[in-house]
């Protein structure tokens, strides 16, 4: 049992890829009663592993005490491979099913009132300081019989704060969080995995050009998660840094494209990966 223990940071890398997900324009004014549906595909790559995910994301723009906020549900669905060794141990990954859904609320405290969209044509962005609340349901596909999973069997918590400064047609963007974890206790069989939060930054800057494309470059940098099963410390604590892009064209008033790219670039345990996605965008409602 503790040698299988020792391959822990390729195990939860679908986690890892989905609390990591670098996230530019979080905190935004958009008109009230918009809501947007997003289908896209992403793959990350780890070592000899890759993850593709196929997702949907539902988002409906909101009045909170008179700021604008939204509600979104993503429902990942997963594909895991790949075949490497940790310490003499075979790791042979094959795992395909609905990955953990997440549900998010992001409420804006200052500077994005709730405008409809006729009043949001003469919106000018100045500071907006916002804050939200993340958290996945653990119904993705799970067997407690091997690492590798598309599912955790553990949700994870994510409250965030964050602001954003218009210079322009510059956008600046600074975010901290905090990712906690429940036990997952079916952990290669009935064994109880723990893990302490993880604390992240991101930093973003964003161009947005006449059109209402953009375009960003965005950076985050993560700290803590040491596992422990049956109490017992089994890794160390992370520190990672992870650098990326986002590009976001309007094809009409109502459809858009996104392609995004991101990459670790330092890792003190060796949890680093590489990611790209294009996904596409459709929003109604609102008087559009």
């Amino acid at each position: 049992m503790r040698e299988n223990f020792l391959a822990l940071p390729v195990g939860f890398f679908c986690q890892q890829a989905q609390a990591q997900e670098i996230e530019a324009r979080a905190y935004s004014n958009a008109p009230i009663g918009i809501n947007f549906i997003t289908g896209g595909i992403a793959q990350a790559k780890s070592g000899s592993y890759t993850l593709t995910t196929e997702a949907a994301n539902l988002t409906r723009i909101i009045d909170v005490f008179g700021q604008s906020g939204r509600i979104s549900l993503l429902v990942p669905y997963a594909q895991l491979s790949g075949t490497g060794s940790i310490r003499a141990q075979n790791m042979n990954a094959s795992a395909e099913g609905l990955s953990d859904p997440v549900v998010k609320i992001s409420a804006n405290l200052y500077g994005a009132p709730a405008l409809s969209l006729e009043e949001f044509k003469n919106y000018q962005q100045d500071l907006i300081i916002g804050a939200s609340l993340a958290a996945s349901i653990p119904w993705g596909k799970y067997n407690n019989e091997q690492i590798l999973n598309v599912g955790a069997n553990r949700s994870l918590i994510q409250p965030a704060i964050g602001a954003s400064q218009a210079i322009g047609p510059w956008r600046l963007e600074l975010a901290g969080m905090a990712t906690i974890y429940t036990s997952n206790t079916s952990f290669l069989g009935s064994n109880t995995l723990s893990q302490n939060p993880i604390y992240s930054s991101e930093a973003h800057a964003i161009y947005y050009f006449q059109n209402t494309a953009y375009i960003s470059a965005d950076a985050t940098y993560f700290m803590g998660g040491q596992k422990y099963v049956n109490g017992t410390a089994i890794s160390g604590s992370q520190e990672n840094w992870r650098f990326g892009s986002t590009f976001s064209y309007p094809i009409n008033k109502q459809n858009s494209i996104r392609v995004t790219g991101s990459k670790g670039v330092y890792s003190s345990t060796n949890t680093d990966y590489s990611a790209l996605g294009i996904s596409w965008q459709y929003r109604w409602g609102g008087g559009l």
